[in-house]
């Protein structure tokens, strides 16, 4: 039996490969990966870099370093940036959580709004059936969706062969397309895994083609109909949770920025001290000076807030844009 099952709960901090996306370095780095793992990546590149570049311009490297102020200048800057980052995400930060302050009105409207689609989805499901997670959603929406693909090839009757051999296939691509999507107990590793299947299932075009297709005829025009609003359920569904995971992300990013920020600032401090007071000792360590092995740990450890944002903004960008191109509209 093969051992990447056994890892693939480890996804979130390496890049396992997984049955449904194999290796997918890419897909790791962008959606899958735990954000503090892609800070610890870009953090280690930027480490062994800089310690690439000591080990075979050792002299130049420490000329640079002791006869001219970059490297306090470099240091200082990203003192002040470090600071300016925080208020500016933490402002960020405030601007999200501000759609939870509302008036009571506005509470209402949006309770009723989420009681109404939990009463149109309840209607649909099955006893012992809870769509209250994007896990069960899925599997809730893709029996709907699968069913009702099916029940549009029986009242095929008196309709054209060539059109009921496109609604036919049709009908078979949307119920294989749905299946997968409820395949959410194979889906193992990330922390939203699950609801990276839901972002990948293109239901604008599906509407678009039942919209086609169930005006070429007129005996299964109300399967088409059902079939349309399980898209809309879907959609509605897949926005939700969306937004619940918008708000989780950017707090998250808030939290850890906030955490990252003040130890690297009082080392960026320290370093800057130590520096200009030439406190560190002579010699070499495997061949590098001291000085030159703390300049690449204060670097690291000044420009780990920059990362910590680049780390979570890449995800944010992603769904941002993959959900952008996943509706009825989209910019092709």
């Amino acid at each position: 039996m093969s051992i990447i099952p056994k890892f693939s709960r480890w996804r979130d901090w390496f890049p396992v490969p997984n049955w449904s996306t194999g290796f997918g370095l890419k897909r790791w780095v962008l959606l899958d990966a735990d954000r503090l793992a892609v800070t610890g990546a870009l953090l280690t590149v930027v480490f062994a870099t800089f310690m690439v570049i000591s080990t075979f311009w050792t002299f130049e490297m420490q000329t640079l370093l002791t006869d001219t102020s970059t490297i306090q200048t470099i240091l200082n800057t990203l003192l002040s940036g470090m600071i300016l980052l925080v208020s500016i995400v933490v402002s960020i930060n405030s601007i999200v959580l501000s759609h939870d302050i509302t008036s009571v009105k506005t509470q209402e409207n949006r309770i009723h709004a989420a009681t109404q689609f939990r009463r149109d989805l309840g209607e649909l499901t099955e006893p012992g059936e809870n769509p209250s997670d994007p896990s069960s959603f899925l599997k809730v929406m893709s029996r709907i969706i699968s069913a009702r693909a099916q029940a549009l090839t029986n009242d095929l009757d008196g309709v054209e062969q060539d059109i009921a051999e496109d609604i036919d296939e049709y009908a078979v691509s949307v119920s294989d397309a749905a299946e997968q999507l409820g395949e959410v107990d194979e889906t193992t590793g990330a922390e939203f895994a699950v609801l990276w299947k839901g972002i990948g299932f293109d239901y604008g075009s599906h509407i678009e083609r039942s919209r086609t297709l169930g005006s070429s005829h007129d005996t299964s025009s109300e399967s088409f109909d059902d079939l349309i609003k399980a898209f809309e359920l879907f959609a509605i569904g897949k926005e939700y949770f969306k937004t619940l995971y918008y708000t989780r992300e950017v707090s998250k990013l808030s939290q850890t920025l906030l955490v990252v920020a003040l130890p690297a600032i009082l080392f960026n401090a320290s370093a800057i001290i130590a520096i200009n007071g030439e406190v560190l000792p002579d010699g070499a360590i495997l061949g590098i000076p001291p000085l030159q092995t703390f300049v690449a740990v204060a670097f690291t450890v000044s420009i780990a807030p920059y990362l910590v944002l680049t780390a979570y903004m890449l995800r944010l960008s992603t769904v941002a844009r993959l959900t952008a191109s996943g509706g009825i509209f989209s910019l092709k």
